[in-house]
């Protein structure tokens, strides 16, 4: 189009810039930048052509207003072709443009931020620029990633210029760039209109970026990525690995299940899961006895299984997990004599896992078909008490608090999913069968001879009393369900029979 090159440079991410800079100067083009991007590049010695000696008007309304004249958005938009009309009107082309945006996500990140902070975060220049330079990929170039200058300085010196393939790929992350700004913005509103409310908006708007490539999905055949919300790293993303190979899709999942679990308690607690179902759940005075409990839950299932725990892993803890294979360890810190014991099995991974309750605001997505479902997630903490005791005899204290602990674990359990507890220990899980009655047979057979005197809770309603039968067969000696049968009069009279306490919290937990 012109002999003439220019670039365009303004950002709010100043990494590298001044190198670029310095670069394109040498390989003659003229820079073209705004405010403290100017600033920045002038200082190290680059000379620097201000936005508004460009338009001939000055920035005005506290720099709101910049960049957002014919004279930018003509160089930038401008067809091969188009090289005539420019002329006429005094445009010069622009070749390369280098934006990144004000910093909003990270803006509303922080704690206290107000909403006219908020605001002022909201770049409109920036995207405009990002847009029009990616909408031109025919001819222009566009980065808004520092990681990509290198690259790009490196292909320009090679070849004279940018390769069209190269640039539908920048064009291409620009776009990404400004959406996934945009879903920020757009989730930041929303937020404002809908806090204290659970509304779901018209138009839901995502924004991932990815983490890390996986080796495989849920099965070798089957790709897979690992991809976080926008933002400060939280949850599984803010994880740091500190011994062992890297993460797959299932440990992923698994440990997703395991921290959703160990979130619920207080107390020192363990949870291993296996097959994203929990397989024993432990909750003592010490991390050790918590861990022991959890073992001896399912001593069988927990092997090649994920650990949770809520609490730094000591030395005690360390030499008990030694004794088996456990896939993946998650815990807020590992002491250094714990990690020199655990060292010894070099397969096992080791992870710092953050435990802050980030369990708020967030929905449950599930794909399917053609769509998204979208649910509130079922974090209301469960208090067995507040329930109706639905039988003459009232539970024990010992009773209410292993009630308690079989219903919080089996929020947690796929459906249809019953639990056999003590106080602090999971006895025997039965999870994700078809009939509640094949549940229930799964966890006292699991529990065994330790379903005598145990408690028994279910994720929803009893149809048929069978169920009661069953665990009074083997030595339970109370339970909680939801209630809301058609049949609730069978199963309370039989518990009445048979001499069980039983409570109704009227609040199911189904987990598909």
């Amino acid at each position: 189009m012109t002999e003439r090159k220019r670039a365009i440079l303004s950002v709010s991410d100043k990494r590298k810039i001044y190198e670029l800079a310095r670069e394109l100067s040498e390989l003659g083009y003229e820079i073209v930048s705004t405010g403290g991007t100017a600033k920045t590049i002038r200082e190290g010695g680059v000379k620097v052509t201000e936005a508004s000696e460009v338009t001939g008007f000055p920035e005005i309304l506290g720099g709101r207003v910049k960049t957002l004249h014919p004279y930018i958005h003509g160089g930038i938009l401008a067809r091969s072709n188009q090289a005539k009309e420019l002329k006429e009107h005094g445009i010069v082309p622009i070749d390369l443009v280098v934006v990144n945006l004000y910093p909003f996500i990270q803006t509303v990140a922080r704690e206290g931020v107000t909403p006219e902070e908020a605001i002022e975060n909201i770049d409109i220049g920036g995207p405009s620029m990002i847009r029009a330079a990616a909408k031109n990929h025919e001819r222009v170039a566009v980065l808004v990633n520092p990681d990509r200058y290198e690259e790009t300085v490196a292909e320009i010196k090679k070849n004279g210029w940018i390769s069209k393939e190269t640039r539908v790929r920048l064009a291409g992350e620009a776009f990404a760039h400004t959406a996934e700004y945009d879903a920020a913005i757009a989730a930041y509103f929303e937020g404002l209109q809908n806090r204290g409310k659970q509304d779901y908006p018209d138009n839901m708007l995502l924004s991932l970026s990815k983490v890390q490539d996986l080796r495989y999905g849920e099965n070798p055949q089957q790709k897979a990525a690992f991809y976080q919300s926008h933002g400060e790293a939280t949850g599984l993303a803010a994880m740091q690995k500190i011994q062992g190979k890297e993460l797959s899709f299932n440990n992923l999942n698994d440990l997703n299940a395991a921290r959703e679990l160990v979130l619920e308690f207080t107390k020192p607690t363990a949870v291993a899961v296996k097959h994203a179902n929990p397989c024993g759940v432990g909750s003592a005075e010490t991390l050790v006895e918590a861990y022991q409990l959890a073992y001896e839950g399912d001593p069988v299932s927990i092997f090649g299984g994920v650990l949770a725990l809520n609490r730094p892993v000591d030395a005690d803890t360390a030499r008990e997990m030694i004794k088996i294979f456990i896939e993946v360890i998650a815990a807020p810190a590992f002491s250094k004599e714990a990690l020199e014991i655990l060292a010894v099995k070099k397969d096992i991974r080791l992870l710092e896992m953050d435990l802050k309750n980030d369990r708020g605001g967030e929905g449950d997505l599930k794909k399917v078909a053609g769509g998204v479902l979208v649910q509130t997630v079922d974090r209301e903490p469960v208090d067995v008490k507040r329930g109706k005791v639905v039988t003459k005899r009232t539970p024990t204290a010992e009773e209410w608090e292993a009630l308690n602990f079989a219903q919080t674990v089996v929020k947690h359990v796929r459906s249809n999913a019953i639990v056999l507890a003590g106080r602090g220990r999971t006895f025997g899980i039965g999870a994700g069968q078809t009939s509640r009655i094949g549940a229930s047979r799964i966890a006292l057979e699991q529990a065994g001879e330790k379903a005598k005197g145990a408690v028994l809770g279910s994720d929803a309603f009893f149809p048929f009393p069978d169920t009661v039968e069953t665990a009074a067969g083997a030595g339970v000696t109370a339970i909680v369900q939801p209630g809301g049968s058609l049949k609730d009069a069978d199963s309370i009279a039989l518990c009445e029979r048979l001499g069980l306490a039983m409570v109704f919290t009227g609040r199911r937990h189904f987990k598909h």
